[in-house]
């Protein structure tokens, strides 16, 4: 994770939050470019490029090895945050709302209640063995972790929020993450409090609220850092000009540090892999993102709650548009390359199984392609043998419509051997990479585009709120003023990150930015037209591959002691020519024996 743990969302600004992204996507609304073709349906909330479920090979089930193929299914969520004072978030107020109990907050003296009576499953403290059995109590618990913390800009708990995958029963969640808790923060010191929610849309999940400090084995907070003096060579410490010691702050546990990230995120992958192939189930997690996983794959835009609500009422929206284009183009991407990479695999397969079959026969005596699709369509007779005389007829015809058309494509393209195959695909393979990797380039840019626009929307419409903030001289009235205005001052510092990430500066060229878009839309178009031609050539191959690959698994199949069999098209030809040579080296090295009969 190379950035820094996002913010977190508080319940209590959510009605908020959502009337204002329905204002920003009504201004993004006005600037639409024109309708696009709808390629599919949105997934709520976006499609999360760290977790992706995949393609799973199983072998020894049931005495047997195959290939369990799974169907496109949600991807799981799994976002880590920090709850932090400075930004007027409370730890009373987060546990209030995952676990829908009513909680009162000594630090702000009010009452914290958020009713999750219809989605709330189980609720549940976990303590470590040296924790006070009070903390059980979820009150007691996180006003003594708000009473501990004296700072305005204190760091207050983590927050974890998970998904769990559909396909694992229902009763096993609470084992799922009591297993994660205590493994991977329990053991560690950790007190954990967490929720599993599910509101029997197709969305279970869990929350999770951490502590931050460490314990004592007598269940005393400790501090999160301590002062440490720096030494010189001699080991003495080092006085500084104003007199003090020279020191630094080191933190007593490293649990802030971004590799247990990785480390969480791997071990629910593991845990949910677990219980997935306990159920039976074919499907598995990956929380790697797409470029760690070598997938070429396009992310695609977070529509959130407001353009969701959209477009699940049949409202096209920009962002929406955008996302059906990407899935398009990923989808055609896909499609390309997995075919590219099956014909290079069975070339490569081909290749040993040619050895086999020509080892000693040399390079002008090799069967051709046009033989082997030959021997395919006599094969394909020979299995018929005992059909009725009409099927065989419908049967021989249609073959013989196919192998015309295989043998038209080779002569087409003069492909006579399997070098001539090979270098085929492998020139096809060169003509698709540099259009995909356009194309991705073209959807990343379109997609920042998106992100730069919305982000310049918000950023102008919250600029007086800004500015009205920075021009505030006393703290008092300035902390009033943020703590009144939190939401937007939170949304406008977004959309300035964003802005600078994206354009380098929070002047943005409306004009210039869509004059781009419609011009990567139309290179895009191109380039998914490009690739769709080479459509016709991708599968005129894949026809050629299972033709002789049924010829060469056939004689493989029949052949004793592993041996390839005779052909009588090559390999007679190829026996009677080593029989010559034999006979011709026996009487040439028997000359005198010869003389003297």
């Amino acid at each position: 994770m190379k950035s820094k743990l996002a913010f977190v969302r508080q319940p209590d600004s959510i009605p908020r939050k959502t009337a204002f992204s329905l204002r920003c996507f009504a201004a993004i609304l006005l600037r639409l470019p024109p309708k696009t073709e709808a390629h599919g349906t949105p997934v709520q909330g976006g499609e999360y490029n760290r977790i992706r479920f995949q393609t799973v090979h199983k072998s020894n089930l049931a005495g047997r090895s195959f290939c369990l193929e799974v169907m496109p299914i949600p991807c799981p969520h799994f976002k880590i945050t920090i709850v932090k004072r400075s930004q007027g978030q409370s730890a009373v107020a987060g546990a209030a709302y995952q676990s829908g109990e009513r909680l009162f907050s000594e630090y702000d003296q009010k009452t914290k209640f958020y009713n999750k009576k219809k989605e709330l499953v189980h609720a549940e403290i976990m303590l470590p063995s040296h924790a006070p059995p009070g903390y059980a109590d979820r009150a007691t618990l996180w006003n003594a972790v708000e009473a501990v913390e004296n700072q305005w800009n204190s760091q207050l708990a983590r927050r974890i929020v998970l998904a769990f995958p559909v396909e694992v029963p229902k009763e096993q969640y609470l084992s799922m993450i009591k297993e994660f808790c205590q493994e991977q923060f329990v053991s560690k010191g950790m007190i954990a409090d967490f929720a599993i929610h599910d509101k029997g849309d197709g969305n279970p999940h869990a929350h999770i609220l951490l502590t931050l400090r460490a314990m004592d084995e007598h269940g005393r907070w400790l501090p999160k850092a301590r002062k440490v003096y720096d030494l010189d060579e001699n080991g003495e410490r080092i006085r500084l000009p104003s007199g003090n010691w020279k020191c630094h702050k080191e933190n007593t546990v490293d649990w802030n540090d971004q590799k247990y990230a990785e480390i969480w995120r791997h071990s629910w992958e593991t845990i949910t892999n677990r219980y997935l192939e306990a159920a039976g189930r074919p499907e598995r997690v990956d929380l790697r993102s797409f470029e760690r996983q070598g997938i070429q794959q396009i992310p695609t835009v977070h529509l959130g709650p407001a353009a969701h609500q959209m477009e699940k009422r049949g409202v096209e929206t920009f962002l929406g548009n955008l996302n059906r284009d990407i899935r398009a183009a990923n989808s055609l991407m896909q499609s390309i390359r997995s075919a590219i990479r099956g014909l290079q695999r069975w070339i490569a397969d081909l290749n040993e199984k040619k050895q086999l079959l020509l080892d000693a026969l040399e390079k002008a005596k090799e069967p051709t392609l046009s033989d082997l699709l030959v021997d395919y369509f006599n094969l394909r007779n020979e299995q018929r043998s005992d059909w009725s005389g009409k099927a065989k007829l419908k049967c021989t015809v249609r073959d013989f419509e196919e192998v015309k058309r295989a043998v038209d494509y080779l002569k087409a393209h003069s492909l006579n051997a399997i070098e001539d195959l090979d270098t085929a695909i492998s020139n096809l393979n060169q003509t698709a990479a540099p259009l995909r990797r356009q194309l991705k380039q073209n959807e990343n840019r379109m997609r920042a585009i998106a992100q730069i626009k919305d982000a310049a929307t918000v950023h102008a419409k919250l600029k007086p709120i800004h500015d009205t903030f920075i021009k505030k001289n006393f703290k008092l009235t300035k902390d009033a003023y943020a703590a009144q205005h939190k939401e937007e001052l939170d949304t406008f510092n977004k959309a300035v990150r964003t802005l600078m990430k994206l354009n380098g500066s929070t002047a943005v060229d409306f004009s210039a930015l869509d004059a781009e878009f419609s011009a990567l839309q139309s290179s895009s178009a191109e380039l998914r037209t490009k690739l769709e031609t080479l459509q016709p050539d991708v599968s005129a191959l894949k026809n050629i591959r299972k033709y002789i690959d049924m010829v060469l698994n056939k004689q493989q199949l029949s052949a004793p002691g592993g041996k390839t069999p005779e052909k009588e098209s090559v390999l007679k030809k190829l026996e009677q020519l080593e029989q010559k040579k034999s006979n011709h080296k026996t009487i040439s090295t028997t000359p005198n024996r010869e003389e003297s009969l």
